[in-house]
């Protein structure tokens, strides 16, 4: 039985040195590299650059994309809820409804939630 797992040993032993001497190589051939303050600095298109490199984007903008993220599950999850919905009703399941309703339910009012506090809105 414990022969049967050593292949995966063996797998993890090989991934553990590899990782390692990669590491191992990579320390000894940076260091041969000389750096400087024009090495390091960002190249912009030969321009110097100025100001800084990342922009800001505004937190409406990850509460936007985190809502989108939500319904979109939402859907993927009504999908196959609606492909075998008729079948599960002809076997007289009405489990299967209410639990969607509950569902439903719970999505709506995180969306009135996310209305109310003015989410949606982006003049604000």
């Amino acid at each position: 039985m414990l022969l049967d797992y050593l292949p995966i040993l063996m797998q993890i032993l090989v991934a553990i040195f590899f990782a390692g001497s990669a590491l191992v190589v990579s320390v000894i051939l940076g260091r041969v590299g000389k750096r400087s303050a024009i090495k390091d600095s960002a190249y912009e298109c030969g321009m110097l650059p100025e100001g800084n490199s990342q922009a800001r984007f505004s937190v409406k903008f990850y509460l936007i994309a985190l809502l989108f993220v939500l319904f979109d599950i939402e859907i993927v999850f009504m999908y196959p809820w609606a492909v075998v919905y008729r079948d599960l009703i002809e076997q007289g399941s009405l489990t299967v409804l209410w639990s969607m309703l509950s569902f439903l339910i719970i999505l709506t009012v995180g969306y009135v939630y996310a209305l109310r506090k003015g989410v949606l809105d982006w003049k604000n």
